[in-house]
């Protein structure tokens, strides 16, 4: 497996997401947290929105870069229509898929576009360094949901994780 499938669905450089989510409900999904901005739920969301928008646009599908940082998030609407483990599971699902666009060293090389906020020019970029900026965005807020997680006493997962 390659570095970068690795940091996307392995063990490269922290806990696997699949194993971060394991073992949350949808009670402890939705719990807030003194002093953070967003539930579990919320960044997971958030995680599973930017990552399809990556693929829709390593897939060439016209795809606008929202306006504004918070339509990253779910609406309130938007938590009561898709409930926990469907969540989970639409993001487990991408990181595979985008794991497996990271297998595929012809499509790494591909050139695309990557639109940017308004008023800013669209950006050209590998797949690769599309999928690169991936990581580092999932590995940020992935990191965020261990910190929830060892803050309300539910760190590590029965499977194990990084305790350091």
């Amino acid at each position: 497996m390659n570095e970068l499938v690795e940091t996307l669905i392995g063990d490269s450089a922290a806990t696997p997401p699949d194993r971060v989510l394991e073992g949350i409900n949808e009670e402890f999904a939705h719990r807030a947290t003194a002093g953070s901005p967003h539930t579990i739920y919320e960044e997971v969301w958030h995680l599973a929105f930017w990552q399809q928008v990556t693929l829709d646009w390593i897939n060439e599908i016209d795809t606008p870069c929202p306006e504004h940082a918070s339509h990253g998030f779910p609406s309130e609407e938007a938590k009561h229509r898709e409930n926990w483990d469907s969540l989970r599971h639409r993001f487990l699902e991408g990181t595979q898929l985008a794991a497996s666009v990271a297998r595929d060293e012809t499509w790494m090389k591909r050139m695309i576009q990557c639109p940017s906020p308004p008023g800013k020019p669209t950006r050209t970029m590998t797949v690769r360094e599309q999928l690169e900026s991936l990581t580092a965005h999932n590995a940020y807020h992935v990191g965020r949901i261990v910190l929830l997680r060892q803050i309300n006493g539910s760190w590590p997962p029965a499977a194990g994780g990084f305790t350091w």
